[in-house]
């Protein structure tokens, strides 16, 4: 009976960081702070249930400063070597997340 509240807890608090990065993506031209404070709860959720935010998620915000990022407005992204590359406009410190899966992929075909 606990296992199965704590898959409940997990699906809750999964679809509740969702919800939030939403809801961030929407406030953002209105109020960067408030965006940012919703990624802070949205992260915090995830550390107290040692969740690992999806990697589409882990993209939306600066590893550095905990910025939501928007692209053209705060961020910025390149190619380079075999990586994407994200610049955050906020604190000048950039990403790089490799994309070797869809290169595997593509020689596959």
């Amino acid at each position: 009976m606990k296992i199965h509240r704590k898959k409940e807890v997990i699906r809750e608090a999964k679809h509740r960081i969702e919800n939030l990065f939403e809801q961030a993506d929407l406030i953002f031209k209105d109020n960067k702070k408030l965006a940012n404070r919703y990624v802070s709860l949205a992260r915090k959720i995830g550390m107290k249930l040692n969740l690992r935010l999806p990697s589409r998620l882990q993209k939306r915000f600066c590893k550095h400063c905990y910025s939501f990022l928007v692209p053209g407005i705060n961020c910025r992204i390149r190619t380079r070597e075999n990586k994407v590359v994200y610049y955050c406009l906020e604190c000048k410190k950039y990403m790089r997340f490799p994309f070797i899966k869809e290169k595997k992929l593509k020689r596959n075909l």
